[in-house]
């Protein structure tokens, strides 16, 4: 009826906790079958939440952080290995995804940090950070050179993220493009070979804060 039930003072931190959420899921459909070395480009709230929520997915817990300034990367290291992991800070952003298969880009870079040719096969990325038009965390060519490329809404994708910028330079084309809902429902194939090379661009979509605020919602007990 549009009558209002309830506010959700969360102040972002439920979106938080969603994007991380997707990015498990992302992981658990695209990642490859032994994750050797996780990677994260990033050092703030999402880099934390995100390799948090891929304990569900990977029994991993070796990381390589990449961050721009050397406090920000001590607090980060300092900070998830109370947590439990092994983690590892770099200044160099190439030995991200020369050391790590499993790769998370959280920043909100406007020029690229992963290039195609550090890419090696079987490895999974996770863009996450370009989720407004003029943002970019990966080169063009690497969406071209992957195997599967993934996107959370392809009509969305297609104007912001990643998967815009690739398309736009001619990298990729829109039929090689798949959503995670169509993996996860097996009507398109995700990962099928440990030596493929997949990319997830996720850019955030409406739908998942809803279904978060009406779980919390009725987690209360309110409803």
């Amino acid at each position: 009826t549009g009558e209002l039930k309830c506010v959700l003072l969360d102040e972002g931190y439920l979106t938080d906790v969603r994007t991380a959420v997707a990015g498990a899921i992302a992981a658990k459909y695209l990642a490859p079958g032994e994750v050797e070395r996780i990677g994260i480009v990033g050092t703030g709230m999402q880099a934390r939440l995100q390799l948090q929520h891929l304990s569900a997915v990977t029994a991993c817990r070796d990381v390589l952080v990449w961050g721009r300034g050397e406090e920000q990367l001590v607090k980060y290291k300092t900070d998830m290995e109370l947590l439990g992991y092994s983690v590892e800070i770099t200044r160099d952003v190439a030995g991200v995804p020369a050391g790590c298969n499993l790769v998370v880009t959280v920043t909100p870079a406007h020029t690229p940090l992963l290039f195609a040719e550090g890419i090696r096969p079987g490895t999974h990325v996770t863009a996450v950070g370009s989720d407004t038009p003029g943002k970019q965390e990966l080169e063009a060519a690497v969406l071209g050179k992957a195997d599967v490329v993934v996107a959370d809404s392809i009509a969305q994708c297609l104007v912001r993220g990643e998967i815009s910028r690739a398309v736009e330079s001619g990298h990729l084309t829109r039929e090689k493009v798949v959503e995670l809902g169509d993996v996860i429902a097996g009507k398109s194939d995700g990962r099928t070979s440990d030596t493929q090379i997949t990319v997830a661009d996720l850019t955030g979509v409406a739908v998942q804060d809803i279904k978060v605020a009406t779980a919390v919602y009725e987690a209360s007990g309110r409803s």
